[in-house]
C-alpha cells in the first residue's frame, strides 16, 4: 500500500496589514466573517470539513461569476479553513509549461493553488494541468524528435482552485476536471450594507445607517466596490466632517469620484454617449472600445452587465444600442422621441 503522509497544516498566509496592502487587509480571512453567498459557503463548508475528517485535499474548485466578488478572498479561506499553504497566480503569466511546473513542484500536500482568469490559459499550459490535477504527475518531454522521451514527476497532492468570469471559454476537458463548481452571484443592497459596516469599521470611519445604504445602492452589486468608495470616503470624512461619514459626505465623496446620481461612472457615460453618437444604429464592441479607448474585455466583463442590468444598453446580434432610459440618463432624447415629436409637429 503507497504511504500517504497526513496533511501538513500550516496556516496560510495572513493578509497583510494596511500600510501594506488595504484591499488584502480588507478581505475576511475565512468563511465565518464573509458576508453573502450564503449556498457558496454551506457547500464549500461541507467539501472541508469532508476533506478534513477524510485526511485528504478538497476536490480542484471552479469559481466563476463577475468580477469583484470575493473568488480571491474565498480561494484564500479555503486554504485557512484547511490549515494549508496557499499560492495565487494570474492565469496570463503562465506563459509556458515550465512556468507552471516549477510553482507544482514547489507545493506541500494540501496546498491550495489558486489561479485567476484560468479562461486566459494557454492551450499548452491547460493541457499540461490534466495529469497534474488527476494523478498528482507531471509529464516531463526531454530531448526532441527521434530522441524524445517523457519522464512521469510525481507531485504532491494539491487542491487548484480556479476563477472565472467567462467559464463558457474553458475547455470541456478542463472544466470536467473541477469536482466542485461553485457560481457568485451579484450581491443584494443588504448584504452590501453590511460589507459596508464591516470595512468602515476597519477603516475607523463612523458611517450613519443611511449613508451605508446609499453605499450599497450605487455598488453594482460588488463588494469590491463598497471598499473602493469608502476609502474615499474615509479621506473626505477625515478632512471635512471629524470622521463622520453621514449623507452628505458620502454624496459628495461619490460625486468626486465621478458616480453621478443615476449611478454611472465616467466610463459608463462615454459608452452611452458613443452609442448615442451612432443611434439608431447598433455598434459593435471592437468599435465602442476604440471609440471611448478602454480593452475590449474590460468593456464585456466590467462596464457593461450593470448598463444592460439597468437597461442602459441592449445587446443586438448587430451590436450594442442604446435604449430610450439610457437617452435619459445621458439628457438626450431617443431618435424614437425625436421622430414622434417631428410627425406631432408636421401634422399641426
Amino acid at each position: 500500500m503507497e504511504f500517504r503522509p497526513p496533511l501538513e497544516r500550516t496556516p496560510a498566509s495572513s493578509p497583510p496589514p494596511p500600510d501594506q496592502g488595504l484591499d488584502l487587509a480588507l478581505r475576511p480571512a475565512s468563511f465565518e466573517e464573509f458576508i453573502g453567498q450564503r449556498d457558496v459557503i454551506r457547500n464549500l463548508r461541507v467539501a472541508v470539513k469532508a476533506a478534513r475528517m477524510r485526511d485528504e485535499p478538497v476536490d480542484h474548485i471552479l469559481l466563476s461569476g463577475p468580477p469583484g466578488l470575493g473568488k480571491t478572498t474565498l480561494a484564500a479561506a479555503i486554504a485557512r479553513e484547511m490549515g494549508t499553504g496557499f499560492r495565487e497566480i494570474s492565469g496570463p503569466r503562465l506563459e509556458r509549461p515550465a512556468d507552471l511546473a516549477g510553482i507544482l513542484t514547489g507545493l506541500r500536500r494540501g496546498d491550495v493553488l489558486f489561479i485567476d482568469e484560468i479562461h486566459r490559459l494557454r492551450m499548452q499550459v491547460e493541457e499540461y494541468l490534466y495529469s497534474a490535477m488527476e494523478d498528482f504527475k507531471l509529464i516531463i518531454m526531454l530531448d526532441q524528435g527521434t530522441r524524445a522521451r517523457t519522464v512521469n514527476l510525481d507531485i504532491q497532492p494539491f487542491t487548484l482552485v480556479g476563477a472565472t468570469t467567462r467559464e463558457g471559454q474553458l475547455s470541456a476537458p478542463f472544466r470536467a476536471r473541477f469536482g466542485i463548481h461553485e457560481r457568485l452571484d451579484l450581491y443584494d443592497e443588504e448584504d452590501l450594507v453590511r460589507v459596508a459596516r464591516r470595512t468602515a469599521d476597519l477603516l475607523g470611519i463612523q458611517l450613519e445607517e443611511a449613508a451605508g445604504e446609499m453605499i450599497a445602492a450605487r455598488a453594482r452589486g460588488t463588494p469590491r466596490m463598497v471598499n473602493r468608495f469608502l476609502r474615499r470616503i474615509r479621506d473626505l470624512a477625515a478632512v471635512e466632517a471629524q470622521g463622520l461619514a453621514d449623507v452628505g459626505v458620502v454624496e459628495e465623496a461619490l460625486l468626486r469620484i465621478g458616480l453621478d446620481a443615476a449611478g454611472l461612472l465616467p466610463l459608463d457615460r462615454r459608452l452611452l454617449e458613443a452609442l448615442a453618437r451612432a443611434a439608431p444604429h447598433p455598434v459593435g464592441l471592437k468599435t465602442l472600445a476604440v471609440s471611448v479607448g478602454e480593452e475590449e474585455r474590460t468593456i464585456e466583463d466590467v462596464y457593461e452587465p450593470f448598463l444592460i442590468r439597468q437597461g442602459f444598453l441592449a445587446k443586438t446580434p448587430r451590436g450594442r444600442v442604446l435604449t430610450e432610459k439610457g437617452f435619459r440618463a445621458l439628457g438626450e432624447r431617443s431618435p424614437r422621441d425625436a421622430q414622434d415629436t417631428g410627425t406631432l409637429f408636421s401634422e399641426g
